[in-house]
C-alpha cells in the first residue's frame, strides 16, 4: 500500500536526522494526557521538545484505566510529578451520547463523551488526586485547547 511505502520513506529521512535522547525519563518531569485529535500538535501547542514529556492520547482526552496505567509507570519508574490533562473544543466526544456514540460504532463501550469540558476536567483530575499510587504527582492542569486559534484555556488546578 502507497500510504505504508510513504510513511517508511519519511522514516529514513527522519532517522538520517533525529536528535537522539538517550534518557526514557522527561526531561521536564512532565506528562500530558491529551485527544487523540489529529489537530492537535502536543509539542508545538506546548512548546515542548522530545525527550521532555510523555504524551499519552486517547478519544477526548479522558482519564480511563489505560491512562491510570501509563501515569503509574510514569511517576513511580521515570520520574513524573506534573501532568497536564488537556481537551479541546470541537471534540468529537463533545454534544455526544454514549448511546449515540455506541449506535454508530456497535461497541459496547463507555465513551466519556463530554457535555462540559470543565466539569470533565475537575471530574478526571479528582479521579487522578485520589489515586493512592500517583501520590508522586506534585501538581495537575487541565486545559482546554481551541483548535480555531491555538490558544489553551487554563481551567482547573490542582496541587499537592
Amino acid at each position: 500500500m502507497t500510504q505504508f511505502s510513504d510513511l517508511l520513506t519519511a522514516n529514513h529521512a527522519y532517522a538520517a536526522a533525529r536528535a537522539n535522547v538517550a534518557d526514557a525519563r522527561p526531561g521536564r518531569r512532565l506528562a500530558v494526557v491529551t485527544c487523540m485529535d489529529a489537530r492537535i500538535d502536543v509539542f508545538a501547542v506546548l512548546g515542548l521538545h522530545l525527550g521532555e514529556a510523555h504524551v499519552i492520547r486517547n478519544a477526548g482526552g479522558r482519564v480511563t484505566d489505560d491512562v491510570l496505567r501509563s501515569l503509574a509507570l510514569s511517576t513511580h519508574v521515570l520520574g513524573v510529578e506534573v501532568l497536564v490533562v488537556m481537551q479541546h473544543t470541537k471534540c468529537g466526544l463533545a454534544g455526544i451520547t454514549d448511546e449515540e456514540l455506541r449506535a454508530l460504532t456497535g461497541a459496547d463501550l463507555g465513551f466519556l463523551p463530554i457535555d462540559d469540558h470543565a466539569a470533565a476536567l475537575r471530574e478526571d483530575i479528582e479521579l487522578l488526586a485520589t489515586k493512592p499510587y500517583l501520590v508522586p504527582l506534585k501538581a495537575i492542569a487541565g486545559f482546554v485547547y481551541d483548535v480555531e486559534s491555538g490558544e489553551i484555556a487554563d481551567v482547573v488546578r490542582w496541587e499537592r
